[in-house]
């Protein structure tokens, strides 16, 4: 069932969001050569607990998961593709990481993703994560009252396909709420003007993965949680949550 919120709940989910964003920036701020993926972890911790937050990633557990999920971050570096456990691994200069990171504030839910490079970037880094952020413009342009679900899917497939990159087929983004993951899926691939209606009220977290190598297919590591690719091409992933308002869309994920 689709939850369809009342403009007073999209402003308290943007106070859950203005959590996510605050965390995401001292995370990026943090995220340099020699930090491990537990600091970051535990920047990001900080921030949520100290705005009276809670982090809805931790000890989560869903069904396709062996045990629950240890961190309040999901950091995945290089051929991760998501759903990195943050761990004693240090970041080194030319990495790519990706950070995805949700707070839960007085009942509402935020989910915000971001990638970077750490120190010099390779040039084909920075064009892969600034396709994944364009494609999620694309998506969150689409996300307007009278559109589809099959519309947010199309335009984030049209730029990924455009420049040669994998989507993986079985994730994507989702409604949220009082819940972190409410319905709708939503895909990061798809047919426009098919699929369910789109109408004011509605939240979504859109969030487009690409995959350098161009191949749609990957695997799970053995912790049962790190997507990675087959082919080992890096990835990056971007993400927001959205209300779809007859003003338009509103990004409630923003610092």
């Amino acid at each position: 069932m689709v939850e369809i919120k009342t403009d007073a709940e999209l402003q308290a989910m943007r106070e859950a969001g203005r959590v996510v964003g605050r965390a995401l920036a001292a995370v990026r701020e943090r995220a340099v050569a020699g930090v491990t993926l537990t600091e970051l972890d535990e920047i990001a911790r900080t921030v949520i607990f100290e705005a009276g937050a809670t982090a809805p990633f931790l000890n989560y557990k869903p069904s396709f998961a062996p045990t629950p999920f240890p961190g309040v971050i999901c950091a995945s570096v290089n051929d991760v593709i998501v759903h990195g456990i943050p761990d004693g691994y240090r970041l080194r200069d030319g990495d790519l990481v990706s950070i995805d990171c949700g707070a839960r504030l007085d009942g509402w839910t935020g989910d915000s993703a971001i990638s970077f490079t750490v120190g010099p970037a390779r040039p084909q880094d920075t064009r892969l994560i600034e396709a994944t952020e364009r494609a999620l413009r694309a998506g969150i342009e689409a996300a307007v009252p009278g559109g589809r679900i099959g519309d947010i899917g199309h335009a984030v497939a049209t730029i990924g396909k455009a420049v040669g990159c994998g989507i993986p087929v079985d994730f994507g983004g989702h409604g949220i709420g009082r819940h972190m993951h409410e319905d709708p899926h939503v895909p990061n691939r798809g047919r426009p003007g098919r699929g369910m209606a789109l109408r004011h009220g509605m939240v979504l977290a859109i969030e487009p993965m690409f995959m350098a190598g161009g191949d749609d297919r990957y695997w799970t590591a053995p912790d049962g949680w790190a997507l990675r690719t087959v082919d080992g091409s890096r990835a990056a992933h971007a993400e927001h949550t959205v209300a779809i308002t007859d003003e338009g869309p509103r990004v409630l994920t923003l610092p």
